[in-house]
């Protein structure tokens, strides 16, 4: 038996056909089962859930990071640096907008990473990020 993913997300789509292009096509993910009200995903190994909500809007709120305006509310990923890159090239070869593009934070300290932060179709704010070294996720 093999361990269960290590989370499970859902979050509100308005077109599950643009979930399906983007989540699928964009970024690359296997799509698992599915209804015509929903559709699971294999986000890295958790499973991500788009769910048809008539009222699914955009992240409303903003918050402060290193003078850069990130969405609030998110969810991402952490992914090893060279998958990062591969993503991010993904991204920008399909003309994908970027909130904040691909950008190296806390160069030279424990902490240094790679972070981008986008827009899914309906508005829901992703962030992917890389660490130089993954044992420093939550260095102070």
């Amino acid at each position: 038996m093999t361990a269960p993913p290590a989370f499970h997300l859902a979050v509100p789509v308005d077109d599950l056909a643009a979930a399906r292009r983007f989540y699928g096509g964009v970024l690359g993910l296997a799509e698992g089962r599915s209804t015509d009200h929903w559709v699971d995903w294999d986000l890295w190994g958790h499973q991500f859930v788009t769910h048809l909500a008539s009222d699914a809007g955009p992240a409303t709120g903003t918050s402060t990071v290193d003078g850069r305006a990130v969405p609030v509310p998110h969810f991402g990923l952490l992914l090893e640096t060279d998958a990062f890159h591969r993503l991010a090239q993904r991204l920008r070869d399909a003309g994908t907008a970027f909130v904040v593009e691909p950008t190296l934070r806390f160069a030279g300290e424990p902490a240094e990473q790679w972070t981008m932060f986008l827009l899914d179709p309906a508005g829901n704010a992703l962030e992917f990020k890389a660490f130089a070294d993954p044992d420093q996720v939550f260095a102070r």
